[in-house]
């Protein structure tokens, strides 16, 4: 099996500098690619000069993470993808129960490893955990992390499960299955791109698995911290946009919910005085709602779809119920 790993640029020197050894050194048998896009940096420079077994590919606009993968992965001669955050640190033999999965079940389509945080390596780190699900309503949420709790790992998730979805800091997916979802929706620029095309996987019937066996270690927030509004519009926006586009059910009730539940959301922002939260939420839902046409005409191309959640509602379970771990 031929594997490519794959890392996504943009003004990112110092990350490659402190990250890319990693990946090089505990790599062995994979090609290595840096994706840049359009960068102003010295980024290119410095990997071509340090790293010059390392593979550039120079796209000509920063799209965000789907448009930037959509480009790039089609100058890549690969079985399997692993798209990479360029703020990971890999371990020794991080790919081998990766791979041996592939081999062994052919039927695994995406794969995700442990991602523990860097900054804390005993705990799960936020963005993917030990693998991802989502309720009725498009909220995600992980093992190892539901909201801003965030677990110790303590061995509990060192196992193979089929999970919903795959963090994109660190993606494993085959060429095969990346080329028939046609990748991923090049609207989103960044955030949830990986969940909304995990959900159209599901009901293509196509597996998403999660190795425990595997450890990456992610810094996370280095593109775009949590305090950032542009990180909260993009979030609200772009699940509301995977949830119309791939939710099963009466969708018209679906969306009322999921919209009174984000106005609550931005009540509890402008409560504490995070203005430019609240302001990200209200400009989250006017480019929902000037979108819904186009995500109605794409709900009716895409297939059949299939009931996907294990919890109604994250929310409920989460702040009523006070169930804080997986």
């Amino acid at each position: 099996m031929k594997l490519a790993i794959i890392i996504l640029n943009w003004n990112g020197q110092e990350l490659l500098e402190k990250f890319l050894p990693s990946v090089t050194q505990y790599s062995e048998g994979a090609e290595i690619y840096v994706a840049d896009n359009a960068s102003t940096d010295d980024s290119i420079d410095f990997v071509q000069s340090q790293f010059p077994k390392v593979k550039i590919i120079k796209n000509t606009t920063n799209g965000g993470y789907a448009k930037g993968y959509n480009h790039a992965l089609k100058h890549v001669d690969a079985d399997v993808f692993c798209l990479l955050n360029s703020d990971i640190e890999v371990t020794p033999n991080w790919l081998n129960s990766i791979i041996k999965e592939f081999e062994t079940n052919t039927s695994t389509d995406i794969i995700q490893p442990k991602i523990l945080d860097y900054k804390n390596k005993s705990h799960f780190e936020y963005a993917g955990a030990a693998g991802g699900f989502i309720d009725k309503y498009g909220y995600a949420y992980c093992r190892g992390r539901i909201f801003d709790t965030i677990e110790k790992d303590d061995g509990q998730y060192n196992d193979t499960s089929s999970i919903f979805w795959a963090s994109g800091a660190c993606f494993f997916i085959k060429k095969s299955t990346f080329e028939t979802l046609n990748g991923f929706d090049e609207s989103y620029f960044a955030h949830f791109e990986e969940i909304d095309l995990c959900w159209r996987a599901f009901n293509a019937g196509f597996n998403t698995k999660y190795v425990g066996t595997s450890t990456v270690y992610h810094v996370g927030g280095a593109t775009l911290n949590a305090i950032n509004p542009k990180k909260t519009y993009l979030n609200f926006r772009n699940s509301l946009f995977t949830l119309t586009k791939n939710a099963d059910g009466f969708l018209f009730g679906i969306l009322v919910i999921r919209l009174i539940l984000d106005g609550i959301a931005g009540l509890k922002f402008l409560y504490s005085l995070k203005f430019t939260h609240f302001i990200a939420i209200l400009k989250a839902h006017f480019s929902f709602y000037v979108n819904l046409p186009r995500l109605l005409k794409e709900r009716k191309q895409l297939p059949k779809k299939k009931t996907y959640y294990q919890i109604t509602s994250i929310v409920w379970s989460y702040y009523i119920r006070n169930r804080c771990n997986y």
